[in-house]
């Protein structure tokens, strides 16, 4: 489909979909959902593509969220399929997505990056869970869900309650982010990280995403451990996880197959 709200750029198995709403810094409305959806759903169908990053135009603004002005004038809608900003709630997608923080990130922008599997965020950028200060709660994209489970409640009570603004050092504190990047750089450090996932098996990638979100669902060590993940067992009967030994053997760099 033709792109009117985001940019797409694909090249070395990496997507890059970039958000281009500036004059509202990279806030979504309706249609940049449904973009970003539907690019989400071309990496997931996509075989050659392995790994994702989303990322906001310049350097004032990743996504702050919800167009309200938009919002005002369309009524509320519900989201297409994946949640916010098209990933949010997509929790069949088992390759990675990265985020490229390159300036604020409040709202519903904070609840992407949450949903990422990686962030690396420029050194000037700022996060909130802004919704409170609007009389709502950050329950759009499931933010208060992963960050019960993602970092100390005290600090996840923090940003849900105080709706204030955390830097980016305060966002690797706490485990919003992987990485800090000078300013302007937070893309090229994320493609540096999505090169390194690139080297690695397919199936292999798939297989520790979703053993490691799926685990979570478990109680007890011993019940994850006995559980059942499809991709791992994809993994474990493919040609690359013959492929993978043989070249480590033979000395040479391995040739993935993804099957």
């Amino acid at each position: 489909m033709p792109f009117k709200f985001i940019q797409v750029d694909a090249s070395d198995g990496i997507l890059t979909l970039t958000i281009n709403r500036p004059e509202v810094l990279n806030a979504l409305h309706f249609d940049a959902h449904a973009e970003l959806s539907a690019a989400i759903d071309d990496y997931a169908a996509d075989p050659s593509l392995r790994v994702a990053i989303i990322t906001g135009v310049g350097e004032r603004s990743f996504c702050v969220g919800t167009d309200l002005k938009s919002l005002a004038l369309t009524g509320p809608y519900d989201y297409p399929r994946g949640g916010f900003g098209g990933v949010t709630t997509r929790l069949d997608l088992w390759k990675p997505v990265i985020a490229a923080v390159n300036g604020l990130c409040m709202g519903g922008g904070a609840e992407i990056v949450a949903a990422c599997d990686l962030a690396v965020a420029c050194e000037h950028a700022e996060f909130a869970l802004s919704e409170p200060l609007v009389g709502l709660a950050a329950l759009g994209g499931g933010a208060l869900q992963r960050l019960a489970r993602g970092m100390a409640m005290k600090d996840a009570m923090y940003l849900a309650l105080t709706a204030q603004r955390i830097s980016a050092v305060e966002a690797l504190r706490i485990g919003l982010i992987n990485q800090v990047a000078p300013r302007g750089e937070s893309l090229a450090r994320a493609r540096v990280l999505a090169a390194q996932i690139v080297a690695c098996a397919p199936l292999a990638i798939e297989a520790s995403k979703q053993v490691l979100l799926q685990s979570l669902e478990h109680v007890g060590l011993a019940a994850a451990l006995d559980a059942h993940y499809p991709a791992a067992q994809r993994m474990l009967a493919s040609r690359d996880a013959v492929e993978g030994p043989l070249a480590f053997s033979q000395k040479r760099a391995p040739h993935w197959i993804g099957s």
